[in-house]
């Protein structure tokens, strides 16, 4: 998988090379105050291309960022939930207190023969 992944991006490099190359003319762009800059159209195509992708990258990483923050939250609480709760309404003993088990319900019951 890798090197399928590898050989796309060399393909992609390939093909921006020939067309770079095949359409390197200078274009007229008018500034304002009655300028004009001349730039190669794959300097150009690239600038419009990064001023259309950088923003929306932002926008992608800065939701992701967000989403992991709604899941760390999550977890924490569900982690917090799963401890397991003191019961209040049973007695505690202190260090010095004697305590005496409960009789077992089986030391009750009839005893049966095998």
């Amino acid at each position: 998988m890798q090197f399928l992944k590898g050989l796309f991006w060399f393909l992609l490099a390939v093909l921006i090379a020939v067309f770079s190359i095949g359409n390197w003319v200078t274009v007229p762009i008018k500034l304002w105050g009655g300028l004009i800059a001349d730039v190669n159209l794959p300097l150009l195509l690239v600038l419009v291309f990064l001023a259309g992708f950088v923003p929306v990258l932002l926008w992608h990483t800065a939701s992701k960022w967000r989403l992991r923050q709604k899941l760390s939250t999550a977890e924490r609480t569900i982690a917090e939930l799963r401890l397991p709760a003191v019961m209040p309404h049973l007695p505690v003993a202190a260090p010095g207190d004697i305590v005496v088990a409960p009789a077992p319900a089986a030391a009750n019951a009839m005893p049966t023969l095998l």
